[in-house]
């Protein structure tokens, strides 16, 4: 049986507390990217296997997950994964090249190639996923919560008409306006794949789901009100009574008040924005995460308390704020700093 939202407040975590605007003992906070290239010991995992190897050995990537959470001290872990896993059975032909990202081998470039996608079934061909859902929340403590993600299917979509990572999103922004109808179709064979995967993750053990939607902010109003909105919408309308959800776009400062609409407990900042005048626009109804600007972590000791310091005085103390950077770790970052800047939130917020 998937769980609820309900729950005894007083045994829940500090992030699960966040979530629900709840007063907890401190500001949790998790990073993005926060098991990855940054880490020796990740590094030494990855020089014996790919990236999709690693996703899809659930003892190893549970052990990234829940070492992470060890050695940083965070509140929260999130699975090892990646959010274009899901395009994978969608026979995208999914792979991450060495210093260019994540490619696709088939990428959608007529209405047709959208007909000819197969059913992509992700409650079988995801099994890994849900499997290290399983094992890391048993190896997590129960204090420490577990989030799960997908990737939003703006972002989702991009990827399989650019056929990987893009700058102008000339392709993508081509297609949504000169065929719509096909458009629009994508999106919900994306968004339907998307809500059975999280709602497994959820069932697996997954406390709350964050929706990536990492290039959104590419997008002007019009067009997310048009060919975005209601997308979203459908993925969270779906899974909102399940657990808490959280809802992040980089450089989606404009778009902050159309993805609170779209849905999510919590709306991600990136750096670019003020924590204190976005999160009253949007209403202290929604928690906000964020939103240090991942370079503080490679500057030095002092400039990161600081940094830090700003953002917990602009949150005020307020219930809902999850402390995170606007983005993920940087692949040189050290760790030491990563591992200061959790120990600061702690201390600095403890009431």
């Amino acid at each position: 049986m998937i769980k609820t939202l309900k729950a005894d407040s007083s045994t829940l975590s500090v992030f699960m507390q966040a979530c629900r605007l709840e007063k907890s003992r401190h500001t949790p906070i998790w990073l993005m990217r926060q098991a990855g290239r940054y880490m020796p010991a990740y590094q030494e995992i990855r020089a014996k296997h790919s990236f999709l190897e690693l996703c899809k050995n659930t003892d190893l990537a549970t052990h990234v997950t829940v070492s992470t959470v060890e050695q940083l001290g965070v509140d929260a872990g999130i699975i090892f994964a990646d959010i274009l896993l899901i395009l994978e059975p969608l026979g995208a032909g999914l792979s991450f090249v060495k210093g260019d990202g994540p490619a696709i081998a088939k990428p959608i470039r007529t209405p047709r190639d959208i007909d000819a996608l197969p059913e992509p079934h992700v409650e079988d061909s995801l099994a890994y996923v849900y499997e290290t859902v399983r094992q890391s929340r048993k190896a997590l403590k129960p204090e420490i919560a577990l989030i799960g993600f997908a990737g939003a299917p703006f972002t989702l979509a991009s990827y399989l008409i650019e056929g990987g990572p893009s700058k102008s999103f000339y392709l993508t922004k081509k297609f949504m306006y000169t065929e719509p109808e096909a458009w629009h179709k994508l999106m919900d064979k994306l968004a339907l794949a998307s809500i059975v995967y999280l709602k497994a993750q959820i069932e697996a053990g997954a406390d709350a789901v964050q929706l990536f939607d990492s290039w959104v902010g590419c997008l002007g109003t019009d067009d997310y009100k048009t060919f975005v909105l209601p997308h979203s919408q459908k993925v969270f309308a779906a899974i909102r009574n399940l657990a808490p959800t959280i809802h992040f776009g980089v450089g989606a400062g404009s778009l902050l008040s159309l993805m609170k609409t779209a849905g999510g407990n919590i709306i991600g900042l990136d750096w670019r924005v003020d924590l204190d005048t976005e999160w009253r626009r949007l209403g202290f109804e929604v928690g906000v995460q964020g939103n240090m600007d991942p370079i503080i972590l490679l500057s030095d000791r002092a400039q990161i308390n600081l940094r830090a310091k700003r953002i917990l005085e602009q949150a005020k103390a307020r219930p809902g704020h999850i402390f995170n950077l606007g983005h993920g770790i940087l692949p040189n970052t050290p760790v030491d700093n990563v591992r200061f800047l959790v120990d600061e939130v702690h201390r600095l917020s403890t009431h």
